[in-house]
């Protein structure tokens, strides 16, 4: 393949770009192929390569890059009628009543501009709510580029992961293991009654992706009740994904108090959004003390994109197809690990996929979970499987972004550049797609 021009274009954007990119996931080495446009399943970059996206922008992308007539007119329409006007529309209320319908946790929604912006006022509405200053995270876990959250180590030594962040601040934070019980029941025996809430991603869909072990949640829940704290489920990557227009929380069957959204819920226009029971969210200025404010949030043409992104899955059989064809990836996917590299673990559900390059496997690799990992206690991988985002992060990460991720690129396929960020099947892929993709991962590991 030819780079030329990409080539080019990231040496002038590297004279006026920190980094020459806008996101940091996006500066591949040596340097990242620029796109030009999209087309259904698939990108094309500034040099005329064409390739299998499994990116989706991340995860907005339920369709795809060409959307169905019926979003496009939605869009359009309301595009022509003027970008954005300072004031309430009519298109925000229907988009709030549809998805107020649907998730069991919301009652009442506020939307915002991106995942980040609605972690960052899930947190202070936690911690207005309940009058509280801790938040307890999971490690590994991500939600968004916010100073509560950025922040690692254990429960008794937090610290920032990235400069900026002052000390201070991240001792009102809480990090523990995604999927130990012993672990957060310890932390809320020392700290219950100064804990404003848990944030937690339903499923840790930014290191791997990690289910649930069995009642984790429930244990989540459970405490949360006792001790008076919210529990807040950051469904950015997995609402409207996993678990169909339930969410991941009518998948699992637990109800959190909060939820926070993005992604999807914009039909691939920046969009945020934090749901619950409406005491809760009634917090949020003008109603209540919480300040919650922004110039773009509702704004017309994201809500018309979220609303018919949302109506068409519902009124069409989107979800079936595109869990189905994630299926029969991943279960493809699981059988050539086990046949050419048998410590490797396939991860995902419904239309979410990985391949983590772990470095220790099941003796025995009959009866492993052949879909993708669910974490379950029978499977003969259950000790291997990674429970943790630490378990991820000793997988042999360099090999995914060094010399796996470019092999995958030379074959017409575009997968996110490090082994940590999920991957994802979109309703314009076919089986065609999924058959050429297994060839590929065939000759690349």
């Amino acid at each position: 393949m030819n780079h030329d021009r990409s080539r080019a274009l990231y040496d002038r954007a590297l004279s006026v770009l920190a980094g020459g990119v806008n996101s940091s996931v996006r500066a591949t080495k040596p340097y990242p192929f620029f796109i030009q446009r999209g087309d259904g399943a698939h990108v094309i970059d500034a040099d005329g390569n064409r390739y299998l996206d499994y990116v989706m922008g991340y995860g907005p992308l339920l369709y795809g890059h060409s959307v169905p007539e019926e979003i496009q007119a939605a869009i359009q329409s309301h595009a022509s009628a003027g970008p954005m006007y300072g004031a309430p529309t009519e298109i925000e209320v229907e988009h709030a009543e549809f998805v107020s319908r649907h998730v069991p946790s919301v009652e009442m929604i506020r939307f915002v501009n991106s995942g980040t912006e609605a972690t960052v006022s899930a947190v202070r509405l936690a911690r207005g709510y309940t009058g509280r200053d801790k938040i307890v995270i999971m490690q590994g876990g991500y939600h968004g580029a916010q100073e509560s959250t950025l922040v690692e180590g254990s429960a008794e030594h937090p610290k920032p992961s990235t400069a900026g962040i002052p000390e201070s601040f991240a001792q009102h934070t809480i990090p523990v293991p995604f999927n130990d019980t012993e672990a957060i029941e310890q932390v809320f025996s020392e700290h219950g009654s100064d804990i404003a809430g848990v944030l937690v991603e339903p499923i840790l869909a930014n290191m791997g992706i990690v289910m649930p072990v069995d009642g984790y949640h429930e244990t989540l829940r459970s405490l949360c009740d006792d001790h008076g704290s919210l529990l807040i489920f950051d469904e950015v990557i997995t609402g409207f994904r996993v678990g169909g227009l339930g969410c991941a929380q009518s998948r699992f069957g637990v109800t959190p108090d909060v939820t926070t959204f993005g992604k999807i819920i914009g039909g691939g226009f920046p969009v945020g959004a934090i749901g619950g029971r409406s005491e809760i969210i009634e917090q949020f200025t003008p109603a209540g003390p919480v300040f919650q404010s922004g110039t773009f949030s509702g704004h017309p043409v994201t809500m018309a994109a979220g609303l018919s992104y949302l109506e068409y899955a519902a009124e069409n059989n989107v979800y079936s197809h595109i869990n189905d064809l994630g299926s029969q990836l991943r279960t493809g996917l699981s059988e050539i690990v086990a046949d050419q590299a048998p410590t490797y673990t396939v991860v995902g559900t419904d239309s979410m996929f990985k391949t983590i390059f772990t470095r220790d496997g099941a003796p025995d690799p009959d009866g492993h979970c052949s879909g993708g990992c669910q974490q379950n206690s029978d499977c003969s991988r259950f000790a291997h499987c990674p429970k943790t985002g630490a378990d991820v992060s000793r997988a042999e990460t360099d090999r995914w972004e060094r010399i796996f991720w470019h092999e995958m690129k030379d074959r017409g396929i575009f997968l996110t550049a490090n082994q940590f960020e999920s991957q994802f099947v979109s309703y314009a892929h076919t089986k065609a797609d999924i058959e050429q993709t297994l060839e590929a991962y065939k000759e690349a590991l």
